[in-house]
């Protein structure tokens, strides 16, 4: 039977709790319900109507009332089949069902911070200042507030003009000083500071993209005041540092709440379409220094053994000078001394220097003197064998001495020699 039944909710004999003659039945008690007949065949699905029956038999249950009229002999009349709330009851049941309601809609206000992150509640859409630490927390169920979790522990990476982005050679090719043409591959490293999840989140559409021009941007900056041969092979690393110092201070200007972890160049180059010139201007210019290296490491070596020996014979100019000054003063001051002696004796200072002037003349030559004329020519000392052995002790090689006869004097020498015997008795 379907609900569009015009029967339906009547008894079961079709009619409405009256007789045909329209007079009103008797009320009587309710009677218990008779078991249903079971469907033909059994495993069709239920009726509509008794499934309508059952659910307001348990709605009555739950609120304790059972209406006290029903209609028909059947006992199972009214819209209801045969239960018929009042105002109050149904007050119960409604303030029952919004406290349920109430209860999962203020449960749904409870959220979890996973650690390393934090979380922004937001009223009505705006952001609130202060971020939710890691844990359990709770906040007024939406539409009022709402949460976003954001992590900051992570490190997040963009990279400009690397192979196989969109727009590489836009990002890469980059003029340098003098106006040449460089292609920058780098890798940018960032991660959101400890309190700027709030402007992280609100304060950029995109902080991905946000991040990635700027990054373009310093970059095109410190290479615009930088020659192409040191961005390609001298200043990397400084051109990091400085590329990274002025991203922050551009991020912070903005406000995105993001810090720069690091500057990674990964490859500098000129555009493959001159890279083989670039590449013999490179070779020449390596050439070129290394010549220069070699000239200059040539005049290192060349100069200062130069110097030195100039510094030397200087010296030694300085060194025989002073010896020959002194010398001459020495010989002078000798010569005042002798001439003093010599006023006084002449003749014993004539024999003295004639002594001493054979003395020295003599001990420059290997031969011997003998006068064989007033002595025997027997000699009795080897004055050749005594000198050969002083030669060999000093280890100098020296001719033997040759004994030559003193030849006879003449008559002046002899007057001289008997004068010289005379002086030396009177003494």
């Amino acid at each position: 039977m379907s609900l569009n039944d015009p029967k339906w909710g009547r008894g079961s004999n079709g009619s409405d709790g009256s007789n045909d003659d329209g007079k009103e039945e008797p009320r009587r008690e309710p009677e218990q319900r008779p078991q249903r007949p079971q469907r033909p065949g059994g495993d069709g699905p239920p009726d509509l109507d008794e499934l309508w029956r059952d659910f307001n038999r348990r709605l009555s249950n739950l609120f304790g009332r059972r209406g006290a009229r029903r209609g028909g002999t059947g006992g199972n009349g009214g819209p209801f089949g045969g239960f018929t709330p009042d105002g109050k009851g149904a007050g119960i049941g409604l303030a029952a069902v919004l406290a349920v309601v109430a209860l999962i809609w203020l449960g749904s206000g409870f959220y979890i911070v996973p650690e390393g992150q934090v979380g922004v509640v937001t009223t009505f859409g705006r952001p609130s200042d202060q971020t939710t630490a890691p844990g359990f927390r709770w906040r007024l169920p939406w539409p009022i507030q709402n949460n976003e979790v954001v992590d900051i522990s992570s490190l997040r990476r963009v990279e400009v003009g690397t192979k196989g982005r969109p727009e590489r050679l836009k990002e890469a090719l980059m003029l340098s000083d003098e106006e040449n043409i460089v292609d920058v591959q780098f890798e940018v490293q960032y991660r959101i500071k400890d309190t700027g999840a709030r402007d992280y989140l609100f304060n950029s559409r995109n902080p991905t993209v946000a991040v990635t021009q700027t990054a373009e941007s310093a970059m095109r900056e410190v290479v615009g005041r930088r020659s192409m041969d040191s961005v390609l092979y001298e200043s990397r690393l400084e051109i990091a540092i400085e590329v990274r110092k002025l991203m922050q201070e551009m991020l912070d200007r903005y406000g995105t709440g993001i810090l720069v972890s690091s500057v990674a160049i990964r490859n500098v180059q000129p555009p493959e379409q001159v890279q083989a010139a670039f590449d013999d201007a490179v070779k020449a210019g390596q050439d070129r220094d290394r010549q220069i290296d070699e000239g200059k490491a040539y005049a290192n070596d060349i100069v200062p053994r130069a110097r030195g020996m100039a510094s030397r014979l200087q010296q030694e100019a300085e060194g025989h000078q002073t010896r020959v000054v002194e010398t001459a003063k020495g010989d002078a001051s000798r010569f005042g001394q002798i001439l003093a002696e010599y006023q006084k004796a002449p003749q014993v200072t004539r024999d003295r220097l004639y002594i001493d002037a054979m003395q020295q003349v003599f001990s420059n030559t290997s031969k011997v003197m003998v006068d064989v004329r007033n002595s025997s020519p027997l000699l009795y000392l080897p004055f050749d064998k005594l000198m050969q052995q002083a030669i060999q002790d000093s280890g100098v090689t020296r001719p033997a001495p040759t004994t030559v006869p003193e030849p006879a004097p003449l008559p002046e020498a002899r007057g001289r020699e008997n004068l010289r015997t005379r002086d030396r008795d009177a003494r």
